[in-house]
């Protein structure tokens, strides 16, 4: 399962089901969502900005460096660009070929980056010597 913090779990649902056609699960009350739709479940939590993440880091919800981010495999990587952005993502790296086949960068209204990747025929494969 895959966990994403926002400052407003209505605002992320309707971000994560426009972008990438998740629907909602369950609801845990008002502050935390289950989203279904990919082969791992997404759970959304409401966390206020400030609030102490892991360690003493506190969250924002300004863009940051996500050092863990997913990466989504797609079947038509423009297609699932222009379906993010109008969702509400911001592309910071535009679609480029890749040894693997094309990959996009981007981020959720939210801070948090992901990846949008569309492989080849040979997928990861293209990458061992």
């Amino acid at each position: 399962m895959i966990n994403i913090d926002v400052p407003d779990v209505d605002a992320g649902v309707r971000f994560y089901t426009a972008a990438f056609g998740l629907s909602v699960g369950r609801r845990f009350g008002t502050d935390f969502v289950e989203l279904l739709g990919w082969p791992a479940p997404l759970y959304l939590l409401t966390k206020a900005p400030g609030t102490v993440g892991a360690g003493g880091d506190k969250r924002r919800y300004d863009r940051h460096c996500t050092p863990v981010h997913p990466d989504v495999v797609v079947d038509d990587l423009d297609a699932a660009v222009a379906r993010a952005v109008g969702a509400g993502a911001v592309l910071e790296a535009a679609a480029k070929d890749a040894p693997y086949g094309r990959i996009a960068m981007l981020a959720d209204p939210f801070g948090h980056g992901f990846c949008l990747v569309q492989f080849n025929e040979r997928g990861y494969d293209a990458l061992l010597a």
